[in-house]
């Protein structure tokens, strides 16, 4: 008995624990971990709103598909090591997830440094074709250029809040976010409204926020931590390999399309938005101010969904390694249940009070209020499938199949939504973007449902090929 629980404490948590505890000890700090990074955008809109105007809040909405590239490539990199690491650790090969821990923060430090090169150099065009006016762009460049300079320290916070979760140390990830969040949220209003900084001072909270949770989350690589298994940055694992990265890489990309095609979307929304806005008594800056703002409730909706999918990942990485497809069965179904709940109680709220919400931003225009109400209604209503597709997205990252994962990710935003904003206005005028995304939504989950459905009869089947396995799992105190 004795030599039994030194075996089960020597092993890997994610190959033996119960999959429901074990799902809500790595989503739930997920999730806030994804809450926080909205929070971000979302906290700075609210005091610019207040503080600045609707002309404030434009420019953050231009400058938001630039945090959405900088995203886009901490997710490829971040998803794609963690899943790479967890498979690794599965296999028990502890030194190459050590490996590909090193290589992967040394190659987020180059991208991030070239990220915010070519970004600062290119700026005005960059924002002209986000959407930028000329009211907004004065507010854009100077929100924009500060967010840039911070890109190397919010791409490591991204990177390393992924593999701390594969480690083994979801509250880890959590706790450098939300001291990130809290100051953020401290330093808002004292640069806004103490030091008139306007949009600047908002851009300041943020990127000193992004550098205390990078630093923090990098610590926690670099310490020596008394645990069975703990990945650590060495100096001499830093060399970067080409294979190593090209495999994270390829697991990865499923999450950073979805990031890019998001940007691509935005772009697409900001110009239409403006075009169409402006044949209206509403005007282009006010439509996209207030599309903004729901654009970042959205952010707020989804990141339940995506806060379980990341959740799932090491899980489900980890036990295909190990061959265990009892547990990767198991731990889909309770993911794809867990961020549907989460997301339709935050639909109900958004439906039943968006006068509320919406008056959290600032109420100096009618117009803006208005329409910005009309949004939340109508654009977030189909909203409630997207854990559904995001948990079944992650989930073909997380076993090792990168082009299902990446047909996904493409599927509501570049095949869907981006035709329907540009094919329904033509018809509809601005009314048209709106109602563009709950169609997107409804389509994309039952297209989901075909890729789901065969892939849950392969699991059956090598469940029963491999039925010992299931036996040993309830071995371990494993509920099935």
């Amino acid at each position: 008995m004795a030599n039994e629980a030194i075996q089960t404490k020597e092993k890997n948590p994610l190959g033996y624990k119960p999959i429901g505890s074990l799902l809500v000890s790595f989503s739930v700090p997920a999730i806030i971990s994804c809450l926080i990074n909205s929070i971000y955008n979302i906290v700075d809109q609210i005091f610019i709103g207040q503080g600045v105007g609707y002309l404030g809040n434009a420019a953050t909405t231009v400058a938001f598909p630039v945090m959405t590239i900088i995203l886009a490539f901490g997710t490829l990199i971040g998803s794609g090591s963690s899943a790479y690491a967890a498979i690794r650790l599965g296999e028990k090969r502890e030194e190459e997830a050590e490996r590909t821990l090193s290589n992967a923060f040394l190659f987020t430090i180059i991208t991030g440094l070239l990220i915010m090169a070519v970004g600062l150099i290119f700026l005005k065009p960059i924002l002209s074709v986000f959407g930028a006016t000329e009211k907004i762009m004065p507010y854009a460049v100077d929100y924009t250029s500060i967010i840039l300079i911070g890109t190397p320290f919010n791409l490591i916070g991204i990177v390393l809040s992924n593999l701390a979760r594969t480690d083994g140390h979801p509250r880890l990830s959590m706790y450098g976010m939300m001291i990130g969040a809290v100051l953020n949220t401290i330093l808002d209003p004292v640069y806004i409204f103490i030091f008139h900084w306007g949009v600047k001072g908002a851009a300041i909270a943020t990127i000193t926020s992004q550098i205390i949770s990078a630093v923090v989350l990098t610590a926690y690589f670099v310490m020596k931590v008394k645990k069975p298994i703990h990945m650590r940055l060495h100096r001499n694992y830093m060399k970067l390999k080409r294979k190593r990265i090209t495999s994270f890489l390829a697991l990865g990309v499923s999450s950073g399309i979805t990031q890019s095609v998001a940007c691509i979307m935005q772009v697409v929304m900001n110009n239409s938005l403006v075009y169409y806005g402006d044949q209206t008594q509403i005007g282009g800056d006010v439509a996209l101010s207030a599309m903004g703002i729901v654009m970042k409730i959205a952010m707020i909706m989804g990141a339940f969904g995506v806060g379980v999918g990341i959740g799932a990942q090491p899980i489900l990485g980890y036990n295909r390694g190990a061959g265990q497809y009892e547990r990767i069965k198991k731990t889909y179904k309770i993911a794809v249940s867990f961020a549907t709940l989460l997301i339709f109680v935050c639909w109900i709220f958004c439906q039943a009070m968006p006068e509320t919400i919406i008056g959290i931003f600032g109420n100096e225009n009618a117009d803006f209020t208005d329409f910005a109400v009309k949004c939340l209604r109508i654009y977030l209503f189909g909203i409630f499938c997207a854990g559904f597709q995001i948990v079944s997205t992650n989930y073909f990252q997380a076993t090792g199949q990168p082009l299902k994962a990446s047909i996904l990710s493409m599927l509501r935003q570049l095949l869907l939504l981006i035709p329907l904003i540009l094919i329904l206005p033509l018809f509809m005028g601005l009314n048209g973007i709106l109602y563009s995304a709950p169609i997107a939504d409804v389509a994309s989950a039952v297209i989901v449902a075909f890729f789901i459905v065969p892939e849950m009869k392969k699991l059956n089947q090598h469940i029963r090929q491999k039925p010992e396995l299931k036996e040993e799992g309830e071995q371990a105190g494993v509920s099935l």
